[in-house]
């Protein structure tokens, strides 16, 4: 298995580059995301890879991060979801976006991009969300963002420290995921907080929907 591919890009076309590694050509299918942030031909290049293998052929295909590739390999796990499905739709909402969607059950998000349908759309909501609190928490966690706390009283020596919270695997889950999908530790903390406060007993994948919720723009 090649998991990863770092060199020289020497040129692109329309769905795939090729990297020089040491004098090796390897071809290597990005999405229209991965190609638009790639830098200019002969500059260095690294990519994640996952290579597609079949009786006829050999396909490599990059991503710039382990979450996007841990996506396309579960994307492809749906039935009617093969490479250039599950590359359209990373293309079209980005892996960001795939989780959030998945997270949420908002098929019409997966449903936009080109060559999926509403059926396919809705089967990858169902069948992957139980996966995604474990793909969005890859890449790091925030499990001390809900450590001690520091309560100041009305005057400066009558500061008190208030126990630390019972650890709950499901909350840091659920900060992991929300941190590694850009909203601040903060944000993210309060919105888990208040979503553990309506539903104590909630897994990792209802605290997250809830926590999105509450963290959508209004209007």
């Amino acid at each position: 298995m090649i998991g990863k591919i770092a060199g020289r890009l020497e040129y692109r076309a329309a769905d795939h580059v090729l990297i020089d590694v040491r004098g090796v050509g390897y071809i290597v299918y990005v999405s229209d995301r991965v190609m638009a942030g790639l830098p200019a031909n002969g500059e260095a290049v690294a990519l994640y890879t996952d290579l597609l293998v079949r009786e006829d052929n050999l396909q490599l295909f990059g991503f710039t991060t382990l979450v996007e590739k841990e996506w396309h390999r579960l994307l492809m796990s749906v039935q009617g979801i093969g490479a250039k499905a599950s590359m359209a739709i990373l293309g079209t909402i980005g892996a960001d976006g795939v989780s959030r969607a998945i997270a949420l059950g908002d098929w019409n998000a997966v449903a936009k991009a080109k060559g999926v349908g509403p059926k396919t759309a809705q089967r990858v909501t169902i069948e992957l969300k139980d996966k995604a609190p474990g793909v969005m928490a890859m890449g790091g966690t925030v499990g001390d963002a809900l450590g001690d706390v520091v309560i100041e009283a009305e005057t400066p020596d009558q500061v008190r420290r208030a126990p630390a919270p019972k650890s709950n695997p499901a909350q840091a889950e659920a900060l992991s995921a929300l941190g590694n999908l850009g909203y601040a530790p903060g944000e993210a903390a309060s919105a888990v907080a208040e979503a553990t406060g309506t539903n104590p007993d909630a897994d990792t994948s209802a605290l997250i929907r809830a926590a999105l919720k509450l963290l959508a723009p209004k209007g």
